[in-house]
């Protein structure tokens, strides 16, 4: 079986959002991972047009270092979403996050503009996976890549980096033991 691990960067604001505001998927990283050989057998990396406040905030900028010329040149969400159902489908995936907010902000957008949702009801939540299989406190990708003494590559908070990083958190869990068919969490609509 294969992990479908997604990161998801959105639009966002430190303080004081526009009235109405939805946060909404600028970025989808993903790897695809092999359980058996524990490895990425493919990377998904896109860019998403905003449409309802097409304008990412300097806070928004500042922190994930995507550029307002990225997102425009993005295709739009509707034309995201059937390339996820389509890689998952094609590798037989389970859709991994870490935490829930993924799998939450993927489902409300989808909900709001009216598109499939791409993925089973099936979910790993790796954070919580990751607490519970090692018995320490549910902490940030950041923190359980110190926690196992792994470097963190690339730009954090960046989708596709955060995917690679979130995998290697899992490779080591399987590597120690971990059985990720525990941890699937089944969601209804």
């Amino acid at each position: 079986m294969n992990l479908f691990i997604i990161d998801l960067e959105a639009t966002c604001h430190q303080k004081n959002p526009p009235r109405n505001f939805f946060s909404e998927i600028i970025e989808i990283g993903g790897v695809i991972f092999d359980t058996q050989t524990h490895s990425i057998v493919k990377e998904y990396q896109q860019f998403v047009q905003p449409v309802l406040f097409p304008i990412l905030s300097e806070f928004c900028t500042e922190l994930t270092s995507i550029s307002q010329e990225q997102v425009d040149q993005g295709i739009s969400f509707v034309d995201a979403i059937p390339n996820l159902k389509k890689l998952s489908s094609k590798y037989q995936t389970i859709f991994c996050s870490w935490g829930h907010y993924d799998r939450k902000q993927l489902k409300q957008q989808c909900q709001r503009f009216h598109v499939d949702y791409p993925f089973s009801t099936k979910h790993i939540n790796l954070k919580e996976a990751h607490s519970d299989f090692y018995q320490v406190r549910k902490m940030g990708m950041k923190g359980a890549m110190y926690h196992l003494k792994l470097e963190l590559e690339g730009t954090h908070h960046r989708g596709m980096d955060d995917a690679r990083n979130i995998s290697k958190i899992v490779k080591q869990m399987l590597t120690d033991g971990w059985s990720w068919e525990d941890s699937i969490q089944q969601y209804l609509a």
